[in-house]
């Protein structure tokens, strides 16, 4: 994977010792891995010493995505939220003591919050890893915080564990949870948990912070209707099945 994400990164054709470098592993090692993939259809020769993947790993995502549990009945949702607020929507799981960012809408604006599916952020310092908190009963929450490192991220990150709890008992009181520069420097981001069967969930909307708070009370809103629309069409979803 870390040899693909070298060949995103260089956007061009790399010869082995530039792979070689890219990936801190001996040619010798990196020659092996490059004749496997070539094998499998995965790299081709560009020119007589340099290679560049083809499109079949790009085949293979599309397949699995096209697939991906929940997507056809998310991602519709999602895009309208976006569209709506004109910022970034973003869907995430828990993934250990982390976020994983599994879909991200970008907002159209020049000047936006930019990320990428398969982003990893903290629990407690990102707005979804909030909301994923928030969903967890009590007694599971404070044996999760005992062992949960938190670590600033930003100057405004909550990094004391009470300071956290009455965070997050806020934030369930009053339906949604957020963070205002906690991770991201002049970014807030509203969230909220959904729960799909067994599996939870958080989405979020964020963005510049100035341009977020202008609107709050709409974003808010725009939040809700989006769980609730998702909610329900969970429940039809089941009702169909059964």
């Amino acid at each position: 994977m870390e040899l693909f994400e070298a060949f995103a990164k260089a956007q061009t054709p790399l010869s082995l010792s530039e792979i070689a470098r890219a990936l801190g592993a001996p040619a010798s090692s990196c020659f092996n891995l490059i004749r496997a993939l070539e094998g499998r259809g995965y790299l081709y020769l560009v020119e007589p010493k340099r290679l560049y993947p083809t499109q079949r790993l790009f085949e293979v995502a599309r397949t699995i995505a096209a697939r991906e549990p929940w997507r056809d009945l998310l991602e519709p949702v999602l895009t309208d939220l976006r569209d709506e607020t004109r910022e970034t929507v973003i869907l995430g799981k828990r993934h250990g003591n982390r976020v994983i960012y599994l879909e991200v809408f970008e907002g159209p604006q020049t000047i936006r919050y930019s990320a990428r599916a398969g982003d990893l952020k903290p629990l407690h310092s990102s707005s979804i890893g909030k909301a994923l908190l928030g969903m967890l009963e009590r007694a599971a929450l404070t044996e999760l915080l005992k062992h949960l490192q938190l670590k600033p991220v930003t100057g405004t990150t909550i990094v004391n564990r009470q300071q956290l709890l009455t965070d997050l008992a806020r934030s369930r009181r009053r339906g949604f949870f957020m963070t205002a520069g906690e991770n991201v420097p002049d970014v807030l981001a509203l969230s909220v948990g959904l729960r799909l069967n067994a599996d939870v969930y958080g989405i979020a909307i964020a963005g510049p912070m100035s341009r977020m708070r202008e609107k709050l009370s709409e974003h808010i809103s725009a939040l809700r209707t989006a769980s609730a629309a998702i909610a329900e069409l969970s429940r039809q979803r089941a009702v169909a099945i059964r």
